[in-house]
This record gives C-alpha cells, structure tokens and sequence, in this order.
C-alpha cells in the first residue's frame, strides 16, 4: 500500500472536530460508537450505484494521525470569543491519537442501493467522529465516478468509450 500523500487528519469539517471536543471534554472520547456510510438516492435517477473510494480510504486510515502542522493550525482557531477554540489538553489527546477503529465496506465494485451501508466504521466515539467527513468525501466522489462510468458504458452496448476525463465527471 502506497502512503497517503497527506495527513487526512483535516480532511474533515469544524463540526467534527467541535463533536469530538465535546466528546473528550465530557470524559467520553473511548465510548464505542458505530456509524455506516450509506446514500439516500441513486445518482443520476438509475437504479443503483457502483461503491467505490474504500482503496483510499483505507489508505488515509492507515496513517490517519494529527502531526504538528496540523496541531499548530488547531491550536490557532478561535471561538467568537476570540479565545482559542481547543484547549491544549485536546490538542495533546489529538496527537497522541492513533486511528483504532474496524472499518468494514463492501468490496470495491459491488453494485449498492440507497439506504444500504456501503461502510461501517465502530471503535471511540472521538476517532469515529473525526473520519466521518473523510470517508463520506472520499467514497462518495469515487462512487459517483464509478456509477457515471457504468452508466455510460451501458449506453455505449459495447462500444468504445473514448473520453472519460476528469472534466467529464
């Protein structure tokens, strides 16, 4: 597996980050929490979506960590009160974190429906929290990418697709 080319620790939104503040300030940031990645509607109006993304999310979990850079940016946000938004004891807990979740998907490829996971993501509430944005950005896009690819393939019945681009997607 090649290293993820960044830290995918800020891959995420204020929401989370605020979430798992909330959760480590209340003394709760190791009560187990279980949430599954799903979709609510086909794309594009088809009858189904082909999943895709888990090769890079599995790739950003494998080193999902907060290093300096990214401790040295949190530690700069502030509240509207203009004090900063994590105290340096949260900040602490962050970098001492090491991603510890299961994560179970269906494999790569598998034809999915709404409403049916596509990925399951169980350990502390804290590092369930903080992958959240992550894995919805990661899977979704490369869903939608896979399904749009399917899609026109089967409009094509068999003949070749010469222009399948990003700007296309």
């Amino acid at each position: 597996m090649r290293p993820f080319p960044y830290s995918a620790a800020l891959v995420t939104d204020l929401y989370q980050l605020t979430m798992a503040y909330a959760y480590w300030r209340t003394g709760s940031p190791g009560q187990e929490a279980v949430f599954h990645a799903s979709f609510r509607n086909n794309p594009f109006g088809g009858g189904f979506a082909v999943a895709s993304g888990l090769g890079p999310v599995v790739e950003a979990l494998a080193g999902f960590h907060f290093g300096d850079e990214e401790l040295a940016y949190l530690g700069g946000v502030s509240g509207a009160d203009g004090r900063p938004l994590f105290p340096r004891e949260f900040l602490d807990h962050l970098a001492a974190m090491r991603f510890d979740c299961d994560v179970d998907a269906v494999p790569e490829g598998t034809v999915v429906f709404p409403h049916e996971p596509i990925a399951r993501v169980r350990g502390p509430i804290v590092q369930a929290q903080l992958v959240e944005t992550l894995l919805l950005t990661l899977i979704n896009f490369h869903t939608l990418i896979a399904t749009k690819a399917a899609r026109i393939a089967f409009a094509a019945r068999g003949d070749e697709v010469i222009e399948f681009g990003l700007r296309r997607a």
